[in-house]
């Protein structure tokens, strides 16, 4: 018997029980059944068809109740009825579930084609940033695709990466980030993106993700940058004062904007001859036959071609790319101009407007650089002729210290001229004001004061007559002067002040003097009275200095403190040169933000009286030499151990002379000239015999020359067939 027989007999059975029974034990038995034929999977068809046949038999006996067989036939159908239902709800469910599976495939289509029609850059970052979805945009502007996802941080197309998590840091505080970076393509290329990037939060998980877009903007960075270019360079040249000016400044804005290493422009002259070559960049030409000859043929050849027009230049070793552009920049077609490229390139259609644009500034700036300078040659030419001479003489230093660039005059002059046998007239002026307009005076003023000078009038006469010819001299009112006259043999100083500033004389091993006598009222002012005039010895080894007011004045000190100020400074270049004492003078003096007026300075060294020994070329006449030059070392205020070194020196150089220059020949004479201005102390040695070369192996003699140049500072030997000279020098100075 089969389970499904078993199951009908059972059941039969059960349900004869409850309808003559009844109870609640017996109905439970129905229930059981339903369970068991839900476990051996009896059909509930079949179980309906023979309970149909079981109460149709049941029928015809007494006390059968239709309606408990009936209630027994439900109680076994329960469990079955669940289980249909289940199935029915699961099957419902999974309907339903397949077609929102169907509907979200056709969404994450739909959203795919979405993304990948977007213009811009779509990407997708986990919580560690790296990128793990982008579209076809982002691929085709970073060179990484979608299918080499993920690409972890830090993503290999940054160029800036620390600028980039910089930037990505701000997403803790802020929901969304803007910036602009820049970033290389697979491929190599640098390119300019601007990013936006948000924060999202998934649901479901405690992490974030990061959604972001990316936007090429090279073009218009570039665009951008050419615009600025032409801007700045517009600015720059404006103000430019001479071509080598306009040149950098083209140099630094192409450098930038289209990879230009070189500029160089040719200049052509009105009379036919080479150009002149100005070059900004590496490497650097001098002249126009330095340049290399192809590009000295692509600079003539360009002539020809109409102004402010721009040739792209290819060179045979570059087929087909730009080694540089060429352009000619005025309409006379003398001034062309070339921008050599870092590397050889094509030029785009941007460049070569951006290179005209340019250009046409370009040709403005030199034009205006070109009548500038021609009008400030023309300035300082004549600004040259007003000047006195830089070329004093011996013993004198001059400086001179315009206030108002770039002008190399002002309202200060100074005059230092010989006017006789051992005379010489030094004037220093001071007119009111600054620049041109005090320029003019001095000049009117600096002739009549020569002039009188040259007469031989004394410096009280040359004041007063100085104050006549200044009345015919617009705005000479109030000038300051201090006229003197130097006899150089005696040291005597004959001087006169018109309102001017207190000359200082420093004596060797003595406190400055202020020469503060014979002063009087300035020049041109009205109710004068006659010039006093004052004298005073500068003795040997002193050091006079005649200087402006602009040298000592300042708005925050008194004059008395500049001028002490200065005395200190020839006090304690008393063993320096004369030039050195100007030139400390005005390095030590300067006020922090430079000179705000003209300065003048006059110095004066007077030399100790020289000395000149001519004596046989004996070996007995070496004493008396070395005597008599100690005794003059000492008058000159030689120091002892400087002494020494000149003696030896001079002793050595003698003997080279008396052994040397006149073997075989008779003995004939040597002369020994010395001089000591306080700074150094310089000696000559010369004779009339012939120079004998030294030998390969002099063996223990020959060592006089090796010994001099040893103690000395400067040596020079000027050897000829009538003579020798042996120069030496020894400054009093020396570093330790």
């Amino acid at each position: 018997m089969s389970s499904a027989d078993e199951f009908h007999v059972r059941y039969a059975a059960a349900l004869r029980t409850y309808v003559s029974a009844r109870g609640e034990a017996n109905l439970a038995v129905g229930h059981e059944l339903g369970r068991r034929a839900l476990q051996e999977q009896i059909s509930m068809l079949a179980i309906v068809e023979k309970h149909v046949l079981l109460t149709g038999d049941l029928a015809a006996e007494p006390g059968f109740d239709r309606s408990a067989a009936l209630e027994f036939l439900l109680q076994t159908l329960a469990p079955l009825d669940v289980a249909t239902r289940g199935f029915l709800d699961g099957t419902r469910r999974y309907e339903e579930q397949r077609a929102r599976a169907d509907d979200l495939a056709n969404r994450d289509e739909f959203r795919s084609a979405l993304v990948n029609s977007l213009q811009e850059g779509f990407f997708v970052a986990d919580d560690d940033g790296a990128v793990i979805e982008v579209n076809e945009a982002f691929a085709k502007i970073t060179g990484y695709p979608a299918d080499g996802v993920p690409y972890p941080w830090p993503h290999p197309w940054l160029v800036d990466k620390k600028t980039a998590a910089l930037q990505q840091s701000r997403l803790t505080s802020e929901s969304q980030v803007q910036y602009e970076t820049p970033i290389r393509n697979r491929d190599g290329q640098l390119v300019w993106v601007a990013v936006n990037i948000g924060t999202v939060t998934a649901q479901g998980t405690e992490g974030v993700a990061y959604v972001g877009t990316i936007r090429d903007i090279t073009a218009e960075r570039a665009f951008a940058a050419r615009e600025n270019a032409v801007l700045r360079l517009a600015t720059a040249v404006g103000v430019a004062k001479s071509v080598a000016e306009v040149l950098e400044s083209t140099l630094d804005e192409c450098r930038t904007a289209i990879g230009v290493s070189r500029v160089v422009a040719a200049l052509w002259a009105a009379n036919g001859a080479d150009p002149t070559v100005l070059v900004a960049g590496e490497p650097v030409a001098a002249t126009w036959r330095e340049l290399d000859p192809l590009l000295r043929q692509t600079i003539q050849d360009a002539r020809r071609q109409l102004p402010l027009t721009v040739q792209t230049v290819e060179w045979a070793d570059t087929p087909g790319q730009s080694r540089g552009i060429v352009a000619v920049v005025s309409g006379a077609g003398d001034v062309a101009l070339w921008l050599e490229l870092e590397t050889p390139r094509r030029i785009s259609a941007e460049d070569r407007l951006l290179v005209t644009v340019l250009v046409g500034h370009l040709s403005l700036a030199i034009q205006h650089v070109r009548q500038f300078e021609t009008a400030r040659e023309t300035s300082l030419t004549l600004q040259r002729t007003m000047l006195p001479s830089t070329d004093p003489p011996a013993g004198f230093a001059v400086r001179y210290e315009p206030a108002v660039p770039p002008l190399e005059i002002g309202g200060d002059w100074y005059e230092v001229l010989p006017v006789g046998e051992h005379q010489i007239g030094i004037i220093v002026g001071d007119c009111v004001g600054r620049g041109l307009s005090a320029a003019a005076v001095m000049g009117q003023l600096r002739s009549s004061a020569r002039a009188l000078l040259l007469t031989g009038a004394e410096p009280a006469m040359l004041l007063e007559q100085l104050d006549a010819a200044a009345e015919f001299i617009p705005d000479a009112f109030c000038t300051t002067v201090f006229a003197a006259i130097l006899d150089t043999d005696s040291g005597q100083l004959r001087y006169s002040r018109a309102g001017h500033l207190p000359a200082v004389l420093v004596a060797p091993q003595c406190e400055p003097t202020l020469l503060s006598d014979a002063q009087s009222v300035p020049i041109a002012v009205h109710g004068r009275g006659p010039r006093r005039q004052a004298s005073v010895t500068v003795a040997p080894g002193s050091t006079l200095m005649l200087y402006t007011d602009g040298l000592v004045e300042r708005r925050d000190a008194s004059i008395d403190d500049g001028i002490a100020r200065v005395a200190e400074v020839v006090a304690d270049g008393m063993m320096l040169s004369a030039d050195a004492v100007a030139d400390a003078a005005l390095a030590k003096m300067a006020p922090p933000d430079g000179y705000d007026d003209d300065v003048a300075i006059v110095v004066y060294r007077r030399p100790y009286p020289p000395l000149s020994i001519e004596t046989d070329a004996d070996a007995v006449e070496l004493a008396d030499i070395r005597h008599r030059l100690i005794a003059w070392a000492r008058e000159a205020a030689v120091p002892e151990d400087l002494c020494a070194d000149v003696v030896l020196a001079v002793n050595e150089a003698c003997a080279n002379s008396i052994e040397h220059a006149y073997r075989g020949h008779q003995p004939a004479k040597v002369r020994v000239e010395a001089q000591c201005d306080g700074a150094q102390v310089r000696v000559q040695i010369f004779d009339s015999g012939s120079w004998k070369a030294v030998p390969a192996d002099p063996g223990n003699r020959g060592r006089g020359l090796q010994l001099i140049r040893a103690v000395s500072d400067w040596l020079e030997m000027d050897c000829t067939p009538s003579g020798t000279t042996v120069d030496m020098t020894f400054h009093l100075l020396r570093e330790a």
